[in-house]
């Protein structure tokens, strides 16, 4: 009986073993399930080589393909690192604040970031926070320089700090605008920030000084005024298709996304318009020239002295046409009739201040009156009428 039952149990085993088996072989194969990653922690904080960024760009209220003051620092950064062989980001706040800025700036520096950059006066108090937390990383602000809200400026040795002549590349496209023929026009800025201001100032003595040269009887006409904002917006477009419906042939848009209201509002007009910051004649035919500051140039050039060893820290420069900081591009404007033998002409007498260009301080100085109280209107041009509409 003991045998028997033995055999039995021997019987019953291999049938299981074969059973298994065919089932198994006939079974089709499957994709295995995914096992859940363990948790890592985040690259920012505790970051590889292959997450180690050494350039780093913080973008202000728009985006890196804003054609406007973001892009051309970008482009800066961009170019400086493709020839180096050297890894770079931008990183994008979350909301428009300080404590957004310094929240990306953390994490670029946690990412290896040697050098930040950071365009435009939004930057200030921000900058003027890590400049002492992160003593080892340099910064750059343009537009700006760092302080605690009290405009008292201090700027540390990893601080660099670059302004732009705006009056005078607003003066260039003033002269030019005049001189292509144009005696209508109009200046549209987003807020009375300084760099909007001095933009607006130089283009009213630039085209004031191209009606001396031409020798014009009639006055050169321009509506001047500060919508109170950048945005893009229907309200905006509306105001500029006001002024093209009442004559005014050609707009300087100064504010940043205000400039595509201006341009919808000349598309529709067949008019004109002036871009600002970098050359904006890509984003409409409707755009002439552009009033630039050379922030490619400016950005590129700091990042050289930095790996060169020389970074300019601890001190504020204010780039003009002597060093090439400000320009129209001629490359890509639609003039008719100012030849770029016309632009070298002008550009020429500005490098060797030959004309007096007067930015915002100076014609507060000779307003003789309170700054609060100063406009456009108070700039001395003989040849030009001011509308200052508020």
């Amino acid at each position: 009986m003991n045998l028997w039952r033995k055999l039995a149990v021997v019987v019953l085993a291999l049938m299981m073993v074969f059973a298994f088996s065919a089932c198994t072989n006939n079974q089709t194969p499957e994709t295995p399930a995914e096992t859940p990653e363990t948790p890592e922690t985040p690259a920012a904080e505790t970051p590889s080589k292959s997450d180690t960024f050494e350039l780093a760009l913080i973008t202000d209220v728009g985006t890196i393909d804003d054609k406007s003051f973001n892009q051309g620092a970008w482009e800066g950064v961009e170019a400086y690192a493709k020839e180096n062989n050297i890894t770079y980001k931008y990183y994008k706040p979350t909301e428009k604040s300080d404590s957004a800025y310094i929240n990306s700036i953390d994490l670029a520096v946690k990412a290896g970031a040697k050098v930040v950059v950071c365009p435009g006066f939004l930057f200030e108090v921000p900058i003027h926070t890590v400049q002492t937390t992160y003593p080892d990383v340099k910064f750059v602000i343009l537009d700006g320089a760092p302080h605690a809200g009290d405009y008292n400026i201090e700027i540390a040795p990893n601080t660099y700090s670059i302004f732009y002549a705006e009056e005078e590349a607003g003066f260039l496209a003033g002269y030019s605008i005049v001189k292509e023929g144009y005696t209508k026009l109009g200046f549209m800025g987003g807020m009375a920030v300084p760099a909007v201001v001095r933009f607006g100032y130089g283009f009213v003595q630039g085209a004031d000084y191209a009606a001396k040269e031409l020798g014009l009887s009639d006055e050169i006409q321009i509506k001047y005024t500060y919508v109170g904002n950048f945005d893009a917006s229907p309200e905006n477009q509306a105001k500029a298709s006001a002024w093209y419906n009442e004559g005014t042939e050609v707009i300087f848009a100064c504010g940043g996304a205000v400039g595509n209201s201006v341009m919808k509002a000349a598309e529709a007009a067949g008019t004109k318009v002036i871009g600002v910051d970098v050359d904006q004649s890509a984003e409409s035919d409707t755009v002439i020239t552009s009033s630039m500051k050379n922030l490619s140039k400016s950005v590129y050039d700091a990042l050289t002295a930095y790996y060169a060893g020389n970074f300019p820290g601890g001190t504020s420069v204010t780039l003009d046409a002597t060093v090439e900081g400000v320009q129209l591009p001629m490359e890509n404007s639609r003039f008719e009739k100012f030849t770029q033998a016309d632009y070298d002409a002008i550009y020429g007498k500005v490098v060797a201040q030959e004309v007096e260009i007067l930015n915002d301080s100076a014609v507060v100085e000779k307003a003789g009156k309170p700054a609060e109280e100063v406009t456009a209107g108070d700039i001395p041009v003989e040849k030009v009428k001011v509308e200052v509409i508020k």
